[in-house]
């Protein structure tokens, strides 16, 4: 399919290394339109794509159509195009920009939104998505062949389950970075050298969730098997646990929920 992607910024990169890395598309059916000249050279030169400055001409001949700006950018970037796509499918991964506000934009109700994440960039992310009632069964797998190229997705019927969706899994990565960050410079505080730390906490971390996802147990069961009575695994989650970190990671996630409402105007 020939793609046209409306921003070209870190997303809109990832879309287009996933989409030539997994064979969906090739480099002469992808179209980037991005206002920065910079940006422009860097990603024809790098992925071998079309560049516009111009909305209306990287959209012309696309079947489907990528808004990849920041959710305040989306006015601007929309109004070249507004009432001017025609039959084109249309995927937003915009923050908080509801269905509504993005029909109402394009003049058009052939419109997906989605949420990827961060891991996308590397084939590892997750989306989840949902659409308007104007796309049919054709547009629908375009899409979802799109958004299997960053990785997992999941579709849902319901646009407030993707609003639920920015707050765990596309905020997710930035606590677990931060979650990282602090074990590795808990392991430094201790002793172990940065690098030496850095490599026990990325495999922890990847062997645990591996482990879990496996087993398909319950995180509270697999947590009971490395807890021994009196020892330092029981020590490290009493100080967890006194520190209220259960409380915060769910507080945090709740704030994120609510300004991915914020954003989506409710």
């Amino acid at each position: 399919m020939r793609i046209a992607i409306i921003g070209g910024g870190v997303m809109g990169e990832a879309i287009v290394s996933a989409l030539l890395r997994r064979g969906v598309a090739a480099a002469d059916d992808i179209a980037v339109c991005e206002v920065l000249d910079d940006r422009r050279r860097y990603l024809s030169e790098k992925h071998g794509v079309a560049t516009f400055a111009d909305a209306a001409r990287a959209v012309d001949g696309a079947g489907l159509v990528v808004f990849a700006v920041k959710p305040q950018e989306f006015p601007a970037a929309a109004a070249p195009l507004a009432g001017r796509l025609g039959e084109r499918s249309v995927l937003s991964i915009m923050a908080g920009v509801r269905l509504a506000s993005i029909v109402a934009a394009l003049g058009s109700d052939r419109v997906a939104r989605a949420m990827p994440n961060t891991p996308a960039q590397i084939g590892e992310g997750i989306t989840v998505w949902t659409a308007a009632p104007g796309l049919d069964s054709e547009a629908l797998e375009d899409i979802r062949c799109l958004l299997g190229a960053l990785g997992q997705e999941v579709y849902v019927d319901d646009e407030k389950y993707v609003e639920m969706a920015t707050a765990v899994s596309g905020s997710g990565p930035g606590f677990v970075f931060l979650l990282l960050e602090a074990l590795i410079d808990g392991a430094v505080h201790i002793g172990l050298r940065r690098e030496v730390a850095t490599r026990l906490v990325y495999q922890t971390v990847l062997g645990s969730v591996r482990y879990a996802e496996v087993t398909g147990r319950h995180p509270a069961e697999l947590r009971a098997q490395v807890v021994s009575p009196g020892g330092t695994t029981a020590a490290g989650l009493l100080a967890l646990e006194r520190a209220g970190v259960r409380a915060a990671i769910v507080e945090a996630i709740e704030a994120a929920y609510r300004r991915a409402l914020e954003l989506g105007g409710k």
